[in-house]
């Protein structure tokens, strides 16, 4: 049988026994809850799965989401405010509990191989709609909580207004019910309902009881028009917190009796420990303990030294005498990796090698025939996510259960991992989600969470905190696949792109991640993993002819989701070749684009914003120039213009211009945030973001080996947001692909050079 999209999709949901007969006829599972859902506090009253109302009339939102900086606490909170009439700052969060109504729904269902053209809002394909509601209706039975994808937004839009809409009229229900009054005589200002007529007024927490079996009736969300929150720039509620030092990182966490832990690996992937003698180490004063910790949640083997303080623990374990082994199963060297890997993305091109991600017309019969023809072939090294708060877990483990207060994206994940090394049932965990100090993927791992959980099994019953150095979390990440790519082109006679044949290879992610982190989810053999091809297969451009394939593969280099993930790498490949396409055939980049967008306006008004605001055309002053990117990711669309030039040989940015297409701009004040934080992330990653392996060693040990962009280096970044009244999509993540090929673009519109491989480095 030919295995195509649609046949992948049905086989890989029947591998999870899921999909049984009846099952898939059922209505899916309801994501309101209930009003016991969450657990009782005096004072306050449940309404559903997601809120409570307190005894000052405020609303209690559950949050199952992780705040790692990109303003998603405000945002939902906004949400709530804008449907129940209060003031964002009479939200407040809570702890939501591990119930399956909380799982990310949206993040699952964007994970399907569909191209964008067959799931596009309005247009989509029958085979796309019923594919993502048979996912949509499996993930609510997993629950599968998690922050990541850039899905946030998307998996709550409707639920948690829709949540907040029907307490808003329940309250209102109760209000009509005791004051006897009909509903549509009443205000809502700030919580409190008022009968203006009859001189009537109370806040919501005066009928919150009341409400809790008051039925609804008919619930409405807001009109557009009637907002007075959403659309318009809000201030974070958690800047003053992070400003003044009240916000608390895991790395924050400080319980009674509390020791600590530091981790040493074994400095090569994979390798073990040989000997090791910890006699003169346990001599020192404040260190309790040394444990060998065996490979968990795909790390590699390590020590770890339990004392007073971190300071005295890692002291400890830079002295400890150890001899490490290295792994019987071959030497992994990152060169020789990328050298492989252009062997078989030219046979992903030569001889069809891999998975066909997507196919129309006849790409090889129209590039032999094209009288203008194009061959490239790209490149990218494997990065670390490089997070600023180390890799940390607090943990204690009692007869009573175990406790973890831990930075992660996955509490269910850790909430798991915890119960294996315990060996005890998952109810008798909880997880703390903390502040995030920086995730970009590495907090969907768990591998520090289960170390911590299996030291502090030997600590008797004290909490102990374990944290990673700077040097581990380099040398020990799950790191964003090394990649490469073969691209050809073909032009007619006029110059237009007729054919375009893409070979891919690297490794895929998602298997290794769930053999992992979710065995249970893990199927005997790998099925095609959308992020190895998506910002390949998934470009918006209509082009007669394509054929992308991608070649899977197992280097052994423990590799992980990074922001953006495939689309990381993918974007500086096709959008830097979509550049070299249109220099062949002599024609303006945006031009040249906004030729291939006619079928798709959206992505046009994106580009065409961007080269507007940048003044796309019009002459700059001598020695600079200007490159263009555009890039759809998660389902957001990101423009990108940058400016640059070469002051004494050294690269100077002088402005990045990007046009956004979100959906609904909820709170516009955090997209621009992002796209900033994006831009940066994505400049240190294009310029000096590697990592090398050398005999299973990583080479970058720490910052200076692998520096972020300085303040110095930052250029002015503008955003501007195309309005939209279609739903809202992430943010997280999409200004982060489009950096290096805009910054590619300009290289070569500035010297002549063309770039085709990460980090971007100048001859001479």
């Amino acid at each position: 049988m030919k295995l195509t999209r649609r046949t992948l999709l049905w086989s890989g949901l029947g591998a999870t026994g899921a999909l049984v007969v009846g099952w898939s006829g059922m209505p899916p599972r309801s994501r309101m809850g209930k009003p016991d859902t969450l657990p009782p506090a005096e004072g306050e009253v449940g309404l559903n799965g997601w809120l409570k109302i307190d005894a000052q009339g405020h609303a209690l939102l559950a949050m199952p989401y992780a705040e790692m900086g990109q303003g998603v606490h405000t945002t939902l909170a906004l949400l709530v405010a804008e449907e129940l009439d209060l003031r964002p700052d009479q939200v407040r969060l809570i702890p939501a509990t591990h119930d399956a109504l909380y799982g990310n729904v949206a993040v699952l269902a964007a994970s399907l191989p569909f191209h964008p053209r067959d799931t596009e809002p309005g247009r989509e394909t029958t085979s796309a709609r019923l594919g993502q509601w048979m996912i949509r209706k499996l993930a609510r039975e997993l629950g599968l909580v998690m922050t990541g994808g850039s899905a946030t937004m998307a998996d709550t839009w409707d639920v948690l207004r829709l949540a907040a809409a029907t307490a808003r009229a329940q309250l209102l229900g109760a209000a009509s019910l005791r004051w006897k009054l009909p509903v549509a005589e009443f205000n809502v200002v700030q919580g409190v309902i008022t009968h203006p007529a009859g001189g009537h007024h109370a806040h919501y927490g005066e009928f919150a009881a009341a409400a809790a079996t008051t039925p609804p009736g008919e619930v409405r969300f807001k009109k557009r028009d009637q907002w007075t929150l959403l659309g318009k720039p809000q201030k974070r509620l958690d800047i003053p917190a992070r400003t003044n030092g009240q916000a608390r990182y895991g790395i924050d966490t400080r319980l009674p009796g509390m020791v600590f832990a530091v981790v040493r690996h074994a400095p090569m992937l994979g390798g073990t420990v040989s000997r090791m003698n910890s006699n003169e180490v346990l001599k020192r004063s404040g260190v309790e303990r040394v444990l060998r910790l065996g490979s968990v949640a795909g790390s590699t083997e390590a020590v770890a030294v339990v004392g007073i303080s971190t300071w005295h623990a890692k002291q400890a374990s830079l002295a400890l005498d150890i001899d490490w082994a290295a792994p019987v199963n071959g030497r992994l060297d990152s060169q020789a990796i990328q050298r492989a890997l252009e062997g078989q993305a030219q046979a992903a091109v030569d001889a069809d090698a891999g998975f066909s991600f997507h196919q129309v017309g006849d790409a090889p019969a129209q590039l032999a025939s094209s009288p203008k023809r194009l061959n490239a072939v790209y490149k990218a090294p494997y990065l670390a996510h490089a997070t600023l708060e180390p890799m940390n877990c607090t943990a204690q483990v009692t007869p009573q259960g175990v406790l973890v207060w831990a930075p992660t994206q996955v509490p269910g994940l850790a909430r798991a991992v915890a119960a294996r090394v315990a060996q005890v049932p998952e109810d008798k965990v909880t997880v703390h989600m903390t502040q995030i100090g920086g995730g970009f993927g590495r907090r969907l791992e768990v591998d520090s969470v289960a170390q911590a959980v299996r030291v502090a099994q030997e600590t008797g019953g004290r909490p102990v905190q374990l944290v990673w150095p700077r040097e581990e979390d380099f040398t020990h990440d799950f790191y964003r696949p090394a990649g490469v790519a073969v691209l050809q082109g073909g032009l007619d006679a006029q110059g237009q792109l007729q054919a375009l044949r893409i070979g891919s290879a690297g490794d895929a992610i998602t298997p290794r991640h769930l053999e992992r982190n979710a065995p249970w989810l893990a199927g005997p053999v790998d099925t095609p993993d959308k992020t190895t091809a998506e910002g390949l297969f998934d470009i918006p451009y209509a082009i007669p002819h394509q054929l992308m394939r991608h070649v899977a593969t197992r280097s052994g280099v423990p590799v992980g989701y990074w922001r953006s993930v495939g689309h990381s790498h993918n974007a500086f490949f096709s959008e830097s070749f979509i550049d070299e396409l249109a220099h062949l055939g002599g024609q303006d980049p945006v031009a040249f684009r906004l030729g291939l967008l006619k079928d798709r306006p959206r992505h046009a008004a994106v580009l065409q914003l961007a080269a507007d605001k940048a003044a796309w055309g019009q002459a700059l002053p001598k020695g600079q120039a200007r490159g263009v990117a555009l890039h759809e990711s998660f389902d957001s669309t990101v423009a990108m213009v940058m400016e640059v030039s070469l002051q004494n040989k050294v690269l100077k940015i002088h402005r990045v211009v990007c046009a956004v297409d979100c959906g609904t701009a909820v709170n516009p004040a955090v997209i621009a945030q992002q796209v900033e934080g994006s831009v940066v992330f994505g400049l240190s990653a294009a310029l000096y973001g590697r990592i090398d392996i050398v005999n299973n060693e990583v080479r970058q040990k720490n910052f200076p080996d692998s520096p972020i962009l300085s303040l110095r280096e930052c250029p002015p970044i503008e955003t501007h947001i195309v309005p939209s009244t279609l739903p809202p999509t992430g943010m997280g993540e999409p200004a982060v692909p489009p950096v290096a090929p805009a910054l590619a673009n300009a290289l070569f519109a500035l010297t002549g050079q063309r770039l085709r491989e990460l980090p971007l480095q100048l001859p001479g």
